[in-house]
């Protein structure tokens, strides 16, 4: 069988708040760490892969983001918005085989090449030692967790509010795969989720409007309604740049020379 087509759209429409002041003038995808931007190490880690169609949708200060060869879209209405319109601001880009990632994360090679490599209709990296990290970025781990549970290889819950860690079998890293059927199963439930919420209460999350839902209100919903969604487990090889203090944390790890059991930096390459 003929490998399908691939191409990644990049979410990248965030201001960033909680990393002013860098992002008083620039989106939050073009902060740099480590002498490039959070986009340009993305790109790089595609293109390394053999993933020439990159989409980004911007919005926050878009007219900054410029690359050679690369397309941007806009989600235009990024203030009032979240992820889930972001994503599908750029369906008409969501093809053969789409890799989705968040804009605000940086991952190894290969990360990327086990995403590459699942053959199912739906994958999401899973990270199982995500507490490692956590404990280094928060005081209290679980104050920045949310539910994740796996069951046969395949994820059952995500994205819900936890008091424990029972309910965790890894962390979300905002990196997934949609191919095949999977890409008409989600064009189909954002449409019929949006025309559900236009009549009454939004079904990805009662408790937010709809344009505001997060992407794993998303896939969450996606698998009350029946979808597979297939855990693609990886040990670290990333890191999430949300905070100063994350920027500070990976600089005195890079200079301690012990950022390398979270993130090495030459197997981006």
């Amino acid at each position: 069988m003929e490998k399908p087509t691939l191409n990644a759209i990049i979410l990248a429409a965030g201001k960033g708040e909680r990393l002013q002041p860098l992002t008083n003038d620039k989106p939050k995808c073009l902060v740099e760490l480590f002498g490039k931007s959070l986009l340009e190490w993305q790109i790089e880690a595609f293109q390394s892969s053999g993933i020439t169609d990159i989409t980004i949708v911007s919005g926050y200060k878009s007219d900054l983001i410029n690359f050679p060869e690369i397309t941007i879209l806009k989600n235009e209405k990024y203030e009032s918005t979240n992820m889930v319109e972001t994503l599908f601001s750029a369906k008409e880009k969501m093809l053969d085989s789409t890799i989705v990632s968040y804009g605000d994360i940086i991952f190894e090679k290969n990360v990327l090449e086990s995403l590459i490599n699942s053959p199912n209709d739906i994958s999401v990296i899973v990270d199982k030692q995500w507490k490692r990290l956590w404990g280094k970025r928060f005081q209290d781990p679980l104050s920045d967790a949310e539910s994740l549970i796996i069951e046969d290889g395949c994820i059952v819950e995500i994205g819900q509010k936890v008091n424990s860690y029972e309910k965790i079998c890894g962390q979300y890293i905002g990196l997934m795969k949609f191919q095949g059927s999977g890409i008409d199963l989600i064009k189909r439930h954002y449409e019929e989720a949006k025309n559900q919420a236009n009549t009454g209460t939004n079904p990805l999350n009662a408790s937010l409007p709809f344009e505001k839902s997060y992407l794993t209100d998303f896939l969450h919903s996606l698998i009350k309604d029946g979808a597979t969604i297939k855990a693609v487990p990886i040990n670290n090889g990333w890191l999430e740049v949300d905070t100063l203090s994350d920027l500070d944390l990976y600089e005195f790890l890079y200079k301690k020379g012990e950022l390398v059991d979270f993130l090495d930096i030459q197997k981006h390459e």
